[in-house]
């Protein structure tokens, strides 16, 4: 119970801090004269990015052993697979849940293919190769982590198109937490609040990288499949959750492209982490969850790219089976 109540202790740290932190950066660009598209797009995501960043960062640079690496493998993993997988389970599941309060085309989901179609193809390039550098030699698995830094930032010059108008709805900010009775806070008191989020935000990693430590420990389980299946959920499926308010709305792509897009940045960026500072040597129990992930999108794709839309009965089928396969494959020990 005390290392549960750690993780969850650690984890609201971790989710407190990074919401102080995407407030204040988002004042920082604003300080410091950005343009809007770079406040909202660039320095906001950073900010909500953080979390899953942060991670297996301190599990990778100060975890000690075999067991902190696992932790910091299984965060990177966990993330496509949990939205590959779980997240698309859970928005076919509210298309089905809202069915009388939307309108159109029941049991449609009904994104700009266009815009699904960009991000699950990047996916699906990106993320297999990140999974096969595994089998490649060290020197070459360095190049390989400075492409997918660099795929990524294509993907975002590419993507880069927000009309003003959209980009000042995106970049409407909140007064600032520590200065709530001003409209335009102090400087001084915008950078305070970026140290302590962040500073928040790396005790609340370490702590939560400890206690999935001890809790695989106590339960004789792989740190790996604690991290890949705790981790995400944890820190990335609360902001999915918005899908599903989307999805009630009929607000199609903005549901699903919440996701695809998270899927880019955490196939590329989050991937080179790992390649760079670990052996990234992949047991068949992480590239188990890899090559669900990766057939789960390649479905997805396949449905938008040859009908033009989803069918929410389909997507709840494939991304449960696979979500669920993959837990009861690991409880019954075949992988």
């Amino acid at each position: 119970m005390q290392d549960i109540a750690i993780l969850i202790i650690s984890l609201g740290i971790i989710l407190i801090s990074a919401g102080f932190f995407t407030n204040g950066v988002e004042w920082l660009g604003k300080k410091l004269n950005l343009s809007e598209g770079a406040v909202g797009s660039v320095l906001a995501a950073v900010g909500t990015a953080l979390p899953e960043t942060i991670i297996p960062l301190i599990a990778i640079l100060l975890g000690v052993g075999e067991a902190s690496r696992d932790i910091g493998i299984g965060a990177i993993l966990g993330a496509p697979f949990m939205l590959g997988t779980l997240a698309l389970f859970l928005s076919g599941g509210a298309v089905l849940m809202f069915r009388n309060r939307r309108s159109g085309n029941y049991p449609r989901i009904e994104p700009d293919p266009v815009v699904l179609q960009r991000d699950l193809s990047f996916f699906l390039v990106v993320y297999s190769v990140a999974i096969a550098t595994s089998f490649l030699p060290h020197t070459l698995k360095l190049i390989v982590a400075a492409g997918l830094v660099g795929a990524y930032i294509y993907y975002v010059y590419k993507t880069f198109t927000c009309s003003d108008s959209e980009k000042q709805d995106e970049c409407h900010i909140d007064r600032l937490y520590l200065a709530r009775k001003h409209e335009d806070p102090p400087g001084g008191r915008v950078v305070l609040q970026v140290v302590l989020a962040f500073v928040g935000i790396i005790v609340g990693a370490k702590f939560f990288v400890d206690g999935i430590e001890h809790l695989s420990a106590s339960l004789g389980a792989s740190p790996l499949v604690i991290a890949l299946l705790i981790a995400p959920i944890a820190t990335e499926l609360p902001e999915k959750l918005n899908s599903v308010i989307w999805l009630s709305g009929n607000k199609d792509t903005l549901a699903l492209g919440n996701i695809t897009g998270a899927m880019v940045f955490q196939s590329s960026v989050i991937p080179a982490i790992g390649i760079a500072l670990t052996p990234w040597q992949l047991t068949p129990v992480a590239l188990l969850s890899a090559v669900l992930t990766i057939v789960s999108a390649l479905v997805t794709y396949l449905l938008m790219r040859y009908r033009g839309y989803l069918d929410s009965r389909v997507i709840v089928f494939t991304g449960g089976a696979f979500y669920g396969g993959y837990v009861l494959a690991i409880l019954v020990g075949i992988v």
